[in-house]
């Protein structure tokens, strides 16, 4: 057994982790590598070897934890394994939202949260949509709104089960500060 496997499936059970401390109500987070947005059920690229946010999900069904979940995907690209994994079940939601700027993102999140019933809402949380990283969009305090706006909707619908798991994010200068401003706002 390789050191990538290892490594990808100890990141896939901090994400299970992070999900069975998030049924508690409380805020949990995988600050995990690699990320899994982009890993299928039978293919892996884009530095993604298993879908760690798919397969916390999924084991939460599996064992009768939660029905219906929603997964955020706030990274710069698509988590095409993600909507893979999940396609055509209704009972998983999965969104990336888009926006021209930042506040049309922020809205696009605020409105689809409106719109969503689910017993757990899970982040995948890329941060490369920062300003000082490939996305150029994001202010710090914007991913601290996002978590706020998460938080909120968890405790409203969800009974506070809420948790995320780290994707994309490149830039070493500040993916910690975009990681705590997320955290203090789902927190």
């Amino acid at each position: 057994m390789g050191l990538t496997y290892e490594i990808a499936l100890l990141a896939a059970g901090g994400a299970i982790k992070a999900a069975k401390l998030a049924m508690s109500g409380e805020p949990a987070f995988g600050l995990i590598r690699p990320p899994g947005h982009h890993a299928s059920r039978d293919r892996s690229w884009g530095f993604c070897f298993f879908n760690n946010i798919a397969i916390s999900i999924a084991r939460l069904r599996e064992e009768g934890d939660v029905r219906k979940a929603v997964i955020l995907d706030i990274d710069l690209h698509f988590g095409d394994g993600t909507a893979s994994v999940f396609h055509g079940m209704p009972e998983v939601v999965y969104f990336h939202p888009d926006g021209r700027d930042r506040q049309e993102f922020v809205d696009g999140i605020s409105r689809f949260l409106t719109q969503t019933e689910a017993d757990i809402v899970a982040v995948s949380a890329g941060f490369d949509r920062h300003e000082q990283d490939w996305g150029g969009l994001l202010k710090t305090e914007d991913y601290e709104t996002i978590g706020k706006l998460v938080k909120e909707y968890a405790q409203r619908v969800c009974q506070g089960r809420r948790y995320g798991a780290l994707e994309g994010g490149y830039n070493h200068d500040v993916i910690g500060a975009n990681v705590n401003a997320l955290l203090r706002g789902m927190s």
